[in-house]
């Protein structure tokens, strides 16, 4: 299975994934349809961070699910069955990196699908902030290393925006 894999050093803020994120989804440039969002620690001497689906193992979105709208695939893809959300957000609550969204108009959640295997976001991530990369390509300890990054940015006050 390939995953995004995130550099977030090499992120520079263009926020272009966001929108090929939402323009492909929706058909509109709206970042708060974009599966992908990009934060920032501090206003002056942060970093940018991608916030995405990292396709967890055990999946809590999924776990919680009551309609079981959220399940894996046979590529092993966390994917939702749009059509059984019910809208409870139980999944949002759950994600512990914050990478589902709520579509208020449509009173559903939604999250990254990988652009069914070609994801836009890293086609258009000029800086190369952003890797499909197969699961066994990938350094255990990439996500380890984002995650500290931030987190040591975070215990200065810096905040997440």
């Amino acid at each position: 299975m390939k995953s995004i894999v995130l550099y977030p050093l090499r992120c520079n803020g263009c926020k272009e994934c966001e929108t090929v994120c939402s323009v492909r989804r929706t058909g509109l440039n709206d970042p708060a349809r974009s599966c992908i969002r990009i934060g920032k620690t501090d206003e002056t001497e942060g970093f940018y961070l991608p916030v995405l689906c990292f396709q967890c193992s055990d999946a809590p979105c999924l776990n919680v699910c009551p309609a079981e709208a959220i399940f894996r695939d046979n590529g092993g893809k966390v994917v939702i069955r749009y059509d059984r959300c019910i809208g409870c957000s139980m999944c949002l609550v759950a994600c512990p990196f914050g990478a589902m969204g709520f579509d208020e108009e449509l009173g559903r959640a939604f999250k990254c699908d990988l652009c069914e295997g070609s994801p836009e976001c890293v086609r258009v991530c000029e800086p190369r902030a952003l890797l499909y990369l197969e699961t066994n390509e990938i350094g255990p300890l990439q996500g380890l290393s984002c995650a500290r990054k931030f987190l040591t940015a975070d215990r200065g006050g810096a905040g997440f925006s």
